[in-house]
C-alpha cells in the first residue's frame, strides 16, 4: 500500500485495511428485516404479525397491533419498542412487519 491509496484505517478485527467508505459502513451495524425482508430503521412504524405474550407483562399483544417509532438495538434480530402499558418492549424483528 502507497500513501496515494488516501486514508485507509487498518481493522484489528479483520486484520485488514479498510476505506473510509468501509468504515463507515461496518460502523452501521448490522442490517435489521422484518419478517417479509424489509430492511426496518429507527423511527419505523411497525405492525404485528402474529398474537405474542408478553412477559412479565401479564397480557398479549394481538396481531395487527401498531407498534409506532421502534429504535434498534444492534441486534440483528431484536428491535426496542413502546407500547401502552409495557415498558422495555423488545421484540424479535421476525414476529414484526414494517408499514408503509
Amino acid at each position: 500500500m502507497d500513501e496515494s491509496d488516501g486514508d485507509y484505517v487498518y481493522d484489528e478485527e479483520s486484520g485488514e485495511w479498510l476505506s473510509p467508505d468501509e468504515v463507515a459502513e461496518k460502523a452501521k451495524g448490522p442490517e435489521v428485516l422484518d419478517a417479509v425482508g424489509n430492511i426496518l430503521a429507527d423511527g419505523d412504524a411497525v405492525t404485528l404479525i402474529k398474537d405474542l405474550k408478553v412477559k412479565g407483562a401479564g397480557q398479549t399483544l394481538k396481531r395487527g397491533t401498531l407498534i409506532k417509532s421502534i429504535c434498534l438495538t444492534g441486534d440483528a434480530q431484536e428491535i426496542d419498542c413502546k407500547h401502552e402499558g409495557i415498558k422495555g418492549l423488545v421484540l424479535r424483528a421476525e414476529f414484526v412487519k414494517k408499514r408503509s
